[in-house]
């Protein structure tokens, strides 16, 4: 059977760069939370980057310009192919209502190569939550010399709970998307070499 090529390479150079990237910030912003929580718990020692306060920050402003980065190439790559278009858009209320329903009952489709109306919406929501964690961030990290954007988001301490609550969510999404690769296992090998088989509706 024929394949076809269904991720180009600069998505795929883009989400493998995003994983690595994702993987160090949050191990060392688990390190930076456990110096000053603000819930009344920490993170383990081993899911924790950076091995002190110091040495976690280094790594965390390293891969969060490493994430700027590829994340404005991924979005002007997105722009000018037409990426997004295809393939998030649209979103329809009904339709999203719709495979919800089915997602949670295990009887959605997935098809290779081609995002259903639940997954276009989560990815478009890992997005805006990729764009807030970096604003938030950044208000922390720069409070005095970006008090204009620290003030937006309410203050230096509001800032850090609007972090956290970002980073959950990607964690959660990351959590979410690893387990349906282990569901549907065919979607990983597209995702390195590019090429699939001619995909065929299976229910996930």
């Amino acid at each position: 059977m024929k394949s076809t090529m269904i991720h180009p390479l600069a998505v795929r150079a883009a989400h493998w760069v995003n994983a690595f990237a994702m993987t160090c910030m949050l191990m060392s912003g688990w390190t930076i939370y456990n110096a000053s929580p603000i819930l009344p718990f920490q993170f383990p020692a081993w899911m924790t980057l950076g091995g002190w306060l110091g040495g976690a920050i280094a790594w965390h402003l390293a891969a969060m310009w490493l994430l700027v980065a590829n994340g404005l190439l991924y979005l002007l790559y997105g722009i000018a192919s037409g990426h997004f278009r295809r393939e998030f858009l649209p979103i329809r209320a009904s339709e999203l209502l719709r495979d919800t329903g089915r997602a949670l009952t295990l009887r959605l489709p997935h098809e290779v190569g081609r995002y259903n109306v639940v997954q276009r919406f989560a990815y478009v929501i890992v997005l805006l939550f990729g764009v807030l964690v970096v604003a938030s961030g950044l208000a922390i990290w720069k409070p005095v010399q970006l008090a204009w954007l620290a003030g937006l988001f309410g203050g230096f301490d509001f800032a850090r709970k609007v972090h956290f609550a970002a980073m959950a969510g990607i964690a959660g999404f990351i959590a979410i998307h690893l387990l349906l690769v282990l569901l549907v296992p065919r979607t990983l090998l597209p995702m390195v070499i590019g090429r699939a088989r001619a995909s065929h509706r299976t229910a996930s």
